[in-house]
């Protein structure tokens, strides 16, 4: 019977190579999902925060899409008519109404409530893509549920 020995050159980059596929499993987990945000190609707040979710590494695709064509995505969606906002979005199938944080679009992946996703109504100042942080008023963010109910979800105040 021969025996197989290894030469420390081979041990060194099976090592290494064993050491890279560990940390493989958790950089794919760290990559957001991709989103698909349907806006009028007019809003410039809805680019803002197409740029702000890119910036933070999301895979970003838009598609232009206005008036009633998209206020009829909104409600095929589950998106109750006091939640809406100017841009919409579809994300690990859950819907983002408006201008979300990063941080709560984040939590709701993370923590995966029954729901059908995030709202932020209307356009607070300061909210994401709608002007300085430093200077915003207070602004809640919403659960959408399933019922089509709503509660809050993150609470912003005025800075």
């Amino acid at each position: 019977m021969k025996q197989a020995h290894m030469t420390r050159r081979a041990m060194l980059a099976g090592t290494a190579a064993l050491g890279l596929t560990a940390f493989l499993p958790l950089r794919g987990r760290a990559a957001a999902p991709a989103i698909h945000v349907l806006k009028d190609p007019n809003c410039g707040c809805c680019s803002a925060w197409v740029e702000i979710l890119e910036r933070d590494g999301f895979d970003v695709t838009v598609e232009l899409s206005r008036g009633a064509a998209l206020s009829r995505y909104k409600i095929d969606n589950g998106i109750p008519v006091q939640m809406a906002s100017c841009h919409t979005a579809r994300i690990d199938g859950y819907m983002i109404e408006g201008h979300v944080p990063v941080a709560d679009i984040r939590r709701l992946l993370n923590d995966r409530p029954d729901a059908v996703g995030l709202a932020v109504p209307g356009m607070p100042y300061g909210s994401p893509g709608m002007g300085p942080e430093t200077r915003r008023e207070a602004y809640e963010v919403h659960l959408i549920l399933q019922d089509g109910s709503t509660e809050v979800f993150t609470s912003y105040d005025a800075a």
